[in-house]
């Protein structure tokens, strides 16, 4: 009987704005300091897109990258898949624009919306594709602009957002104890209100009014969140060594979505997870939504944090809500 068919990873790629924003900026608009920003987040500076720069340009440069690593072209590819919450437009999908820049003519093409668990959301996705047998070879890429929906009057949450992109490319093998070994998905609909931009959907249509009221920023309900987000940190981390059979010792790193630095204390501690193997690069770039994971992968593959035959766990939560997790034996 053939081996069971997995998905690993086999290139990956990161594209980030040559914008920087301080905190130091921040202090010549809002009343805020450097002081106050970086002990309730950890966040010294983000990346912010220039004009010309989009969610779809930031994901191509990225997929470039990770398709060059892999050794791949374009037209290598079976399938491409975006997550996203900062779309070029309502549709088509973002992935469409990308797979038309990368030339990758007939390649399917779509996005996901699951916030900042979009990346895990889109990995367990093209997991399934491969270990049905049904595509081979699949870019999962995640990117976003939040600078486009921040309210840089709203001094609770536009310190919190930067803009990148990160992608993998992912291939069917079935060398054991290799690839993503495990995911996990879940969602509460109920909490949609956590985190969400209320403008621009067909329940308020985009108007004179809507963009007056401020409708197309980001709405957050902060201490909801950050109580939301470390519970399911904490769980999803439990359940990821519980069902892989993980100690502590086991994991080489955690790489979570780059949300919150208290946050990712908080969640880490209870399995006495230390430092040195939490992967963590708010403190440059902040929180990048569906790129955060991707972006901090492929930083901590380059700096030589993480290698071949590592086992590395990556969790993250989002609006909508959502939370996600997986396993991956490099």
């Amino acid at each position: 009987m053939a081996d069971a068919q997995r998905a690993k990873i086999v290139g990956i790629g990161a594209a980030l704005p040559q914008k920087v924003l301080t905190n130091a900026d921040f202090e010549k608009f809002i009343e805020t300091s450097d002081e106050w920003i970086t002990q309730r987040t950890g966040i010294k500076e983000r990346r912010v897109a220039s004009e010309g720069e989009t969610t779809a340009t930031l994901a191509v440069e990225a997929s470039r990258v990770a398709l060059k690593n892999a050794g791949f072209e374009p037209t290598d590819l079976d399938l491409i898949i975006c997550c996203t919450v900062t779309p070029e437009m309502p549709f088509p999908a973002t992935a469409c624009f990308v797979q038309a820049q990368l030339g990758a003519t007939g390649v399917p093409a779509f996005d996901i919306i699951a916030a900042c668990s979009g990346f895990l959301y889109g990995l367990t996705t093209a997991c399934k594709y491969i270990e049905t047998g049904m595509y081979r070879r699949i870019l999962v890429i995640g990117a976003d602009t939040l600078s486009r929906v921040t309210d840089y009057t709203d001094r609770g949450s536009c310190i919190l957002f930067g803009d990148g992109a990160g992608a993998v490319v992912l291939e069917a093998t079935t060398e054991p104890n290799k690839g993503v070994i495990y995911n996990v998905m879940h969602a509460d609909g109920t909490g949609w209100d956590f985190i969400h931009v209320p403008g621009g959907g067909s329940r308020t249509p985009a108007t004179h009014k809507s963009v007056d009221d401020g409708m197309h920023f980001v709405k957050m309900r902060g201490r909801d969140v950050y109580k939301f987000a470390v519970e399911k940190m904490q769980w999803l981390l439990g359940d990821c060594m519980s069902k892989c059979g993980l100690s502590t010792d086991d994991v080489a790193m955690v790489i979570p979505h780059q949300v919150n630095v208290r946050i990712i204390a908080s969640a880490t501690e209870k399995y006495n997870f230390p430092l040195e193997k939490v992967y963590m690069n708010i403190e440059r770039f902040g929180n990048t939504s569906a790129a955060s994971i991707p972006v901090a992968l492929d930083e901590a593959w380059r700096l030589g944090r993480i290698k071949t035959g590592d086992t590395i766990m990556l969790v993250a939560f989002g609006a909508g809500l959502t939370w996600a997790g997986s396993v991956i034996k490099l």
